[in-house]
């Protein structure tokens, strides 16, 4: 990533400093994404939570977490995990507003499929200029979501929307909603999902449920979603009258 907007000193053993910005890696703020991804979901951050979410060994995330505590971007307690640190979390919402705003890029002006834009993104976001990211915010009309309905943050690090959603699976018989926001963790499952519509914005009525599925109506069609996936569907329920 280009030199970020953020900056933090990195005490040596010397008592020299360095910016943050000037050592920080792409594997570094890969970390400090995920943290704060595990803080928002759970409210902690534990080692083997880390390890599993980057797909490292528990000693390879112990040893990230120490280079990142000396940085002074993460408090880190052994055995016990990490927290993000003034200065971490800026880092972190900075890294995801790159991200949303390329995904978002990508899916209404490079053809992209919603269930194609994060690994694109993954690779993008850590490289591209602050003038960069101010042009894609400015033609994209100040976006408030990315293509899954997930806030974008701002420049100065504030979440627009950090509403409650209702899992699709949990919406009772007979309700009607509307799709805020979808987990982008498995494509096949966005693949899935986007084929029969359910894409933010989308307005369904549950209608039953059988064993392994809960059967909607979506645009005038009845259509079966699995549980699995139901789960990662997350909607606003439409106000009783």
């Amino acid at each position: 990533m280009p030199k970020t907007r953020t900056s933090a000193p990195d005490r040596e053993a010397g008592g020299s400093r360095v910016d943050v910005s000037s050592v920080l890696t792409h594997a570094m703020e890969d970390y400090i994404k995920a943290i704060y991804k595990l803080q928002q979901h759970s409210g902690r951050a534990t080692t083997i939570a880390i390890a599993a979410e980057m797909g490292f060994t528990a000693a390879s995330a112990t040893n990230m977490l120490q280079k990142l505590a000396r940085l002074e971007l993460v408090s880190y307690a052994p055995y016990k995990g990490a927290q993000l640190t003034g200065t971490g979390q800026r880092i972190a919402l900075e890294v995801i507003r790159h991200h949303r705003l390329l995904e978002l890029y990508l899916a209404k002006h490079m053809g992209y499929s919603w269930d194609a834009v994060d690994a694109e993104a993954e690779a993008l976001e850590h490289v591209i200029s602050e003038e960069f990211e101010e042009r894609i915010d400015e033609l994209l009309g100040r976006p408030e979501t990315d293509p899954h309905g997930h806030p974008i943050p701002s420049k100065d690090g504030q979440i627009p929307d950090q509403r409650m959603y209702t899992p699709l699976a949990d919406v009772p018989n007979g309700a009607a909603a509307r799709v805020r926001r979808v987990s982008d963790r498995d494509p096949e499952a966005l693949r899935s999902l986007g084929a029969i519509g359910l894409y933010p914005g989308a307005a369904l009525m549950v209608l039953r449920r059988e064993s392994a599925h809960v059967v909607i109506r979506v645009d005038g069609d009845e259509r079966e979603v699995s549980t699995e996936h139901a789960v990662e569907v997350f909607v606003e329920l439409d106000a009783q009258e």
